[in-house]
């Protein structure tokens, strides 16, 4: 049972990037600490829309400080709970982020126009806010993230393929880097890689062509997760075909530390080995430019892919989850 509230809860609108920043810097050497994550980026990017004034939350304020707050974003009829944080103080953190979330969760199911909230807090443990989002409605769905020590002596040989060359050792496949111009048909990939997968119902912009590039755009144009790194980010077709049957995306998250936000291979190209293939390749090009790491997140009920990571060298380091609220869905579902 939570104890009496020691901690006032106020609109987020009211606080200034000046007043946040103290508690942001905080938040940023935690996300280096546990997940190898340079978070100053996107608390950079944070900062500015506070000092907009537009965004949506709430601030935990203890006897004039600041000690957590809450955030969202909206996209249509769907809000994105973005992040939530908090520190000890005379209430612990976790209590203080409960409640946090508490305050934003009423907010935005009584929001007309909103029907679907979303939201994956990777850098609290599995469970932390379980109780909480379950008793408001959501759908818990617990994820690993992964992380692969990269050791040059493993990719001192090479098969002739590295980020951005054409031959990705498979026989009628072309393999190259990243282009401005496949923003459509990777959307169209995605859509159809997901298709019928728990991760398009985690994430409902997988479920379209067109949900996926506005996905594509946030993840090469914004730094939310990390910096694009273009070089180790490969896309792979068929000898002839216009569309991409494989892709991989890489983001730089620390000056030695690449984050992979999306791989995927068409339905009809499984089985071959291409996943496994676009990881090496893009582990390998990160290795000969001086990264350590490479890190990426998965459901942990996608056993196929979890049992891939973990044989080319990935292991799993920290659980968190993703948490779903869908008043339609809910209301078709039977009882």
């Amino acid at each position: 049972m939570t104890s009496a509230l020691q901690f006032e809860v106020l609109d987020l609108r009211h606080f200034s990037a000046g007043m946040m920043r103290p508690l942001l810097e905080t938040e940023s050497r935690v996300w280096s600490e546990r997940l190898r994550w340079d978070y100053r980026g996107s608390a950079d990017l944070l900062l500015q829309y506070l000092d907009s004034r537009v965004l949506p939350g709430y601030v935990a304020v203890e006897n004039g400080r600041v000690v957590g707050y809450v955030f969202c974003v909206y996209e249509g009829h769907k809000a994105v709970i973005g992040d939530v944080f908090a520190l000890d103080s005379l209430q612990p953190a976790a209590e203080i982020r409960n409640e946090l979330l508490r305050r934003l969760v009423e907010m935005l199911q009584n929001t007309p126009g909103v029907t679907r909230i979303e939201s994956q807090l990777l850098l609290h443990p599995h469970g932390a806010h379980s109780e909480v989002l379950e008793e408001a409605g959501f759908e818990v769905h617990e994820r690993i993230f992964m992380e692969w020590p990269l050791k040059r002596e493993r990719f001192a040989a090479t098969d002739g393929s590295g980020g951005g060359a054409d031959g990705a050792g498979i026989p009628g496949m072309v393999l190259r880097r990243w282009a401005e111009g496949d923003f459509a048909a990777a959307g169209r990939l995605i859509a159809a890689s997901y298709q019928g997968h728990l991760d398009s119902h985690i994430n409902e912009q997988y479920r379209t062509p067109a949900g996926s590039q506005r996905f594509l755009h946030n993840i090469v144009r914004f730094p939310g997760c990390g910096y694009f790194d273009a070089e180790s980010s490969g896309a792979l077709t068929a000898a002839g075909s216009m569309e991409l049957a494989g892709l991989v995306l890489c983001s730089r998250v620390r000056e030695d530390v690449g984050h992979v936000t999306q791989i995927c291979v068409a339905p009809e190209y499984r089985g071959r080995g291409l996943g496994k293939m676009l990881m090496q390749v893009c582990a390998r090009n990160l290795v000969q430019r001086g990264f350590r790491y490479l890190t990426l997140t998965v459901t942990a009920s996608n056993r196929n892919a979890v049992g891939l990571y973990e044989k080319l060298g990935f292991q799993g380091t920290h659980r968190f989850d993703a948490m779903v609220w869908d008043q339609l869905e809910r209301q078709r579902s039977p009882l």
